[in-house]
């Protein structure tokens, strides 16, 4: 009775939520894009070094046993797919991340995922921007926060976005945490990597201010933030990449589609080793049918964006288990 009646309490934000689901839909379609359904118990969840994955087996009618993962993302399997056809996709898809659990985070939830072939960064910012114009009002009121969608998402770069709130030279600077803790004006904390510092600094002194009146995209992020996205052939430094942030939240995690293979096993390598270094338990295969595809896959961009902290930006809802069904 209690589960029905709190069912009950959020139904208004719930039908709210298969309205967006529709327009999701809606607005794919009318661009031509294809929805695609992927595996979500796969031999391989993803190469993430921080993420932690939930853990199955597939049992075989011979009685033979393999281990599978719920995926943290649907990316390896939908670029798969636009190798193979050379069309662009959208997926609403269910993942999993173990062991978290916020008003903004939880171990399963949904996620929007679309890949355009042809798009550079650019186009696909574009392209993100007109989702949002097409799904939520000209103004949101989020807490105190008042987002504008009616005029030009910011677009800021993310060495300028250290030089306006950390004051630093930040591509200078390098990969010398030392230095840029100096330069931050910050201690260096024991053990602290520059990975472990940028992102201290990004929390810390960049995200309270971007996103607040207008959405920002968050671009050309430094090449050892590359992941699976290309590195800007006008400057090697940094990759391209961005993120989209509103009204306080990181709402999306975007790529110029790397389509290197021997370039992204030699990641993948990197990402493995710090991970398993992290977390032992956190061990599986190369996915060797992903970068035996990859060499096929088009110039690409692709998105991949939290489909309930939509929800919340156009409900108002604080917390992520307002807007689902169960929590």
């Amino acid at each position: 009775m209690a589960g029905r009646n709190a069912i009950s309490d959020r139904l208004p934000l719930l039908q709210r939520r298969a309205l967006l689901q529709r327009g999701v839909r809606a607005f794919f379609d009318a661009r031509h894009y294809l929805e695609v359904e992927t595996p979500c118990a796969v031999p391989v969840p993803g190469e993430e070094v921080h993420l932690r994955c939930f853990r199955t087996e597939l049992e075989r009618p011979d009685g033979t046993r393999e281990p599978r993962f719920l995926h943290t993302s649907p990316e390896f399997a939908m670029k798969r797919i636009v190798a193979a056809t050379g069309l662009a996709i959208f997926q609403l898809a269910r993942v999993w991340r173990n062991g978290e659990q916020s008003a903004l985070h939880a171990p399963e939830f949904t996620m929007l995922e679309w890949y355009r072939p042809g798009a550079g960064l650019s186009s696909l910012m574009d392209e993100t921007e007109a989702l949002l114009r097409h799904l939520l009002p000209p103004t949101l009121t989020c807490g105190d926060t008042t987002l504008r969608l009616d005029a030009p998402f910011e677009r800021l770069t993310m060495a300028e976005a250290f030089r306006r709130y950390v004051g630093v030279d930040l591509l200078g600077i390098g990969n010398d945490a030392a230095r840029l803790a100096q330069e931050a004006g910050t201690v260096l904390r024991v053990g602290e990597t520059w990975e472990d510092l940028f992102f201290r600094l990004l929390l810390e002194r960049i995200e309270p201010h971007i996103g607040r009146d207008r959405p920002t995209f968050l671009t050309h992020w430094p090449a050892a933030q590359a992941a699976l996205s290309r590195r800007d052939p006008e400057d090697p430094r940094v990759a391209l990449r961005f993120e989209l942030y509103a009204a306080g939240i990181e709402l999306a995690n975007a790529f110029e589609e790397l389509t290197d293979p021997v370039e992204q096993r030699a990641r993948f390598m990197l990402d493995r080793e710090r991970r398993i270094a992290l977390a032992p338990d956190q061990d599986w295969p190369l996915d060797e049918a992903f970068l035996a595809d990859l060499v096929e896959l088009p110039p690409c961009s692709g998105i991949a964006l939290g489909f309930d902290r939509l929800v919340m930006l156009a409900t108002g809802a604080p917390r992520l288990c307002d807007i689902v069904w169960f929590s």
